[in-house]
């Protein structure tokens, strides 16, 4: 398991304005779409950004339903493609809540819809949206409808997954642009749900630092990732006291 965990229960959050690891709650994504008065240009690059980052639950929700891979991604460009088109954010701001439950529920909607008026699924009028094209060859695999979780779990397995990958990526970048690039990926290895992970003297003796210096590093990292983690998930709620909740839930998806 990740260190999400041990974050969950130390800290709580309250007022909209309140600062918690360096972000201020309201200026992000999700609250800025749900905030947002008549057409905003910002709600609308708040809202692709977010899109842009979480359509792969999207596409293994379609593809649990026994969609193929190709009409998955017909489906996904064009569920996004109306999102984004939508001249009017009314809709969004009906979902007084998370990203996450938005998803879901607009896709289910969209797909009944399409079917119901038994149209071709849009197409994005031939915009790739969506980059499906960095979807790897071992993800449709663990996307096939074979699979014996429900549509849903493998939903919520996937947007779990998708906000560690992202808080992972962005603690990446950080100890990339400060030169410590093999720092980062040494004490990566210290994470709970890395297998066979050494201990934390054997990977201060690789980077030629007192076993003490090792585990400053290592608590160093560990608080930065916990604080990303806090932005991502923020990301995605619509007010702080959801912080919290949506927090134990990814743990509860990732652990189950």
């Amino acid at each position: 398991m990740s260190p999400a965990s041990d974050e969950v229960t130390s800290t709580t959050t309250s007022g909209a304005s309140e600062q918690k690891g360096g972000f201020a709650f309201t200026t992000t994504h999700w609250s800025v779409v749900l905030e947002a008065q008549g057409e905003s240009p910002a709600a609308q690059e708040a809202l692709e950004k977010l899109c842009r980052t979480y359509w792969r639950p999207i596409f293994a929700f379609l593809r649990r339903q026994g969609i193929s891979p190709e009409e998955a991604e017909d489906i996904t460009q064009g569920f996004f493609a109306q999102l984004l088109e939508r001249r009017s954010l009314d809709a969004v701001r009906k979902e007084k809540g998370r990203l996450r439950s938005f998803l879901l529920g607009a896709l289910k909607y969209f797909v009944v819809d399409e079917q119901r008026r038994a149209m071709a699924v849009k197409r994005g009028k031939g915009q790739r949206l969506i980059p499906l094209e960095e979807l790897r060859a071992d993800e449709r695999i663990e996307m096939e409808p074979s699979d014996p979780m429900t549509a849903e779990m493998i939903y919520e397995r996937r947007w779990a997954l998708t906000v560690l990958e992202r808080v992972l990526s962005r603690l990446k970048d950080e100890y990339v642009a400060a030169g410590n690039a093999a720092l980062f990926d040494a004490l990566k290895e210290l994470l709970p749900d890395e297998p066979g992970s050494p201990s934390q003297a054997e990977i201060a003796a690789r980077l030629g630092m007192t076993e003490n210096a090792g585990r400053q590093a290592f608590y160093r990292f560990r608080q930065r990732y916990q604080a990303l983690l806090r932005e991502e998930i923020a990301n995605t709620v619509a007010t702080p006291g959801d912080i919290e909740d949506e927090l134990r839930h990814l743990i509860s998806v990732v652990e189950a």
